[in-house]
């Protein structure tokens, strides 16, 4: 894919272009529905050139021309046949990435269903390029923080206001009042999304003045919540009501084991690849996901066999090297987005499982477990903190806050850990 140049100066033949991104979208799993919206300002879009006497290609230049002729302003009631520009600043978007980079990204705020100011469109859509680009956040973190920001815009849209230039402190304060039903430590993290937004918007001169230490404080006790933690007993009924025989209950059983017996998390489960298998010195070596670290852990006998059994009989042949996929033809690998609850909620249902109280029962929540079983087990907190890859010992300590009196001896041996990480 010829790329534009920074200046917007190459140009590129339309229809081709076109054709190229939506086969991209559909690899990409966006909905029929929503090609088609793309498609259809797309094909504005080559009216427009057309009409202008000009070629049928795409420039920056012919894109910004067609927003400022077409683009919705604000209290603009459309007319049957003009509802395509509800999607023209999102379809220009997608096209020009293509246009540019020769991928596209999703933009995060269209998947909300969040009404954000027209006003407010070009800066949310600049900070999101910024936050991937430049400040290198997470496909998982930059979506938490986009909708974040997305969820204040619609505030402000429902005191009135349509652009960020008529912003004050005291509708800052507003927003964060109004937030009395979440939880402390989720207004915490919106708190400082916000902050670094209203930064970003200064130093680009789209605000008068830095409203961002206008943001309410929300202090929060450090490691003051205590891990969901299962009993051991019921760890064991979930893993025994999985069905091995079958390629869901393979993966499954293999997924399950990695959070249980070695603590894996989320997103290095599912960013496992077949080269993270290392057989011959019986490890797991991986780069974590959420602290770029590297990290070793011992392929005990357990987790091992379940893992041959899945690539022997489960896994179905695919060219990629990720270790799990979607258990439904193209057998892509597991999406970044996936919190994987399904997994633990089937074979659970199945197990019959109570909790005695609300908790946790995630994945997440087994890597818990693990970490207050070899607690109980007197392990030292120096060897938990390596298999559970904390950057720091002292947030293993939140672990110590949880009950372990009724905690059983650790999944892993103490003794089979600290071989494994010396080696």
């Amino acid at each position: 894919m010829v790329s534009l140049n920074s200046d917007g100066s190459c140009a590129l033949a339309l229809e081709p272009l076109c054709q190229a991104a939506a086969r991209e979208l559909l690899m990409r799993s966006y909905t029929i529905r929503t090609l088609n919206r793309y498609k259809r300002v797309w094909e504005q879009l080559a009216d427009f050139a057309r009409a202008k006497g000009q070629p049928a290609v795409y420039s920056r230049d012919l894109a910004l021309r067609f927003e400022e002729a077409f683009g919705l302003r604000d209290g603009e009631v459309l007319v049957e046949g003009q509802r395509w520009r509800r999607h023209l600043v999102f379809g220009l978007k997608v096209l020009d990435d293509f246009a540019r980079t020769g991928t596209i990204s999703r933009f995060v705020v269209e998947t909300t269903g969040l009404r954000v100011p027209v006003g407010m469109h070009k800066a949310l859509r600049e900070y999101e390029q910024y936050a991937r680009e430049r400040r290198h956040l997470r496909p998982t973190s930059l979506a938490e923080r986009m909708h974040n920001i997305a969820v204040f815009l619609d505030f402000l849209r429902t005191r009135g206001l349509e652009s960020l230039d008529t912003l004050q402190a005291e509708d800052l304060s507003a927003f964060i009042r109004t937030r009395t039903a979440w939880k402390p430590r989720t207004v915490s993290h919106v708190s400082s999304d916000l902050r670094q937004f209203l930064q970003y918007l200064f130093t680009r001169d789209m605000l008068p003045r830095d409203l961002s230490t206008a943001v309410p404080t929300v202090r929060q006790a450090s490691n003051a919540k205590v891990p969901s933690a299962w009993e051991p007993e019921l760890v064991e009924r979930l893993l025994a009501a999985v069905d091995r025989s079958s390629p869901k209950g393979r993966r499954d059983y293999a997924i399950l084991l990695l959070a249980a017996r070695l603590g894996l998390r989320l997103g290095d489960i599912k960013g496992l690849t077949l080269d993270h298998l290392h057989w011959s010195t019986a490890t797991i070596e991986i780069v974590q996901n959420k602290t770029s670290e590297p990290l070793v852990l011992p392929l005990i006998e357990e987790v091992g066999a379940a893992l041959i059994d899945y690539l022997r009989s489960g896994r179905p042949p695919v060219e990629h090297r990720h270790l799990f996929t979607n258990l439904t033809p193209p057998f892509e690998p597991i999406c970044q987005n996936d919190r994987l609850h399904r997994v633990v909620r089937y074979w659970r249902d199945l197990a019959g499982i109570k909790f005695k109280a609300p908790q946790r029962q995630g994945l997440h929540s087994l890597r818990h477990t693990l970490a207050t079983r070899l607690l109980a087990a007197q392990t030292p907190f120096p060897v938990i903190s390596a298999v559970l890859g904390h950057a720091s010992p002292a947030t293993t300590f939140i672990y110590a806050k949880a009950d372990v009196e009724t905690l059983r001896i650790a999944a892993i041996d103490p003794e089979e850990v600290c071989h494994g990480l010396a080696s």
